[in-house]
């Protein structure tokens, strides 16, 4: 008999204690409460699968250390040229680090960046950001706010241009319209070890949809899009959230960008690393 979940305000955390397998997760859900079932339905069912997984012990993403492996050995076209990674490049934090720098939203951030010298700036992959603290990034299932960031962020002029890291096919091609959101957004699949692997790219300028459509091929190293101005990219500074996933969970329209801290390990199987193609400097990021 399977037991019924608690209607605790933390339902993953009840999950991952519950030690049931992902696949009883219709059957963990019958025996729990009306309350429980509700919010649940309203979270991404992937998602509490891949917490179930991790609550065994498993990987959250089966064969995700897989493709990790995979993409550390694969041929990698830039995504920006010249390559971040041979180019001159400031981490950008957004942690307060540097209380001179505007906020990634603020219009006062292009002037300030420009006067850097830099070509790109980055934002790093797991940092925690208080600007996601607003209801657009909580669920029915936690209390707890998605703050830390699973891509990482090029800062670079409006109207980039950006490149296809892989063969790969056009997955979705979409307008995701609200505040703070990606606006313009482009996710293609890859195949790397023999396994499909995702890239995302958010806040992309309007030429999108006339570059690509789902179902189109793309060939590694062939222009995908450009960097979005503020008003079509969700309303920030100029700048690609670059990410990686190993699942697309049951999402069709959108992504994740950041995730729960209480389920890292989780979201860092789903999302892995973004360096793993971007192949920065070592330990840049970490300065």
């Amino acid at each position: 008999m399977t037991n019924p979940l608690p209607d605790q305000p933390d339902l993953y955390a009840a999950l991952r204690a519950s030690g049931a397998p992902a696949e009883d997760l219709p059957a963990l859900l019958a025996a729990s409460s009306p309350e429980v079932q509700a919010r649940l339905a309203q979270v991404d069912q992937a998602l509490l699968r891949a917490v179930l997984r991790a609550g065994q012990g498993q990987e959250a993403i089966a064969g995700s250390s897989v493709i990790c492996a995979a993409l550390h050995k694969a041929e990698i076209a830039p995504i920006l040229r010249p390559a971040p990674s041979h180019s001159d490049t400031i981490v950008l934090r957004a942690d307060g680090t540097d209380p001179a720098m505007p906020a990634y939203s603020d219009p006062a951030f292009d002037a300030w960046f420009g006067a850097t010298g830099a070509r790109y700036g980055l934002g790093p992959y797991g940092e925690k950001r208080s600007v996601y603290a607003s209801a657009q990034f909580a669920d029915a299932a936690s209390p707890e706010r998605r703050t830390l960031h699973m891509g990482i962020d090029v800062f670079a002029p409006a109207m980039t241009p950006l490149y296809a890291p892989l063969p790969g096919v056009v997955r979705l091609v979409h307008y995701n319209a609200d505040p703070l959101d990606y606006g313009h957004t482009l996710i293609l699949e890859h195949e790397v070890g023999s396994l499909p692997v995702y890239t995302l790219y958010g806040h992309l300028a309007g030429t999108l949809p006339s570059l690509l459509q789902p179902g189109d091929t793309v060939v590694a190293g062939e222009p995908i899009a450009h960097l979005g101005h503020w008003h079509e990219n969700g309303g920030w500074a100029p700048h690609v959230h670059f990410q990686i996933m190993t699942d697309m969970l049951a999402q069709t329209t959108n992504f994740f960008g950041v995730a729960h801290e209480s389920l890292w390990d989780v979201w860092q199987s789903i999302c892995p690393d973004p360096d793993l193609m971007l192949r920065l400097p070592a330990g840049l990021l970490d300065r």
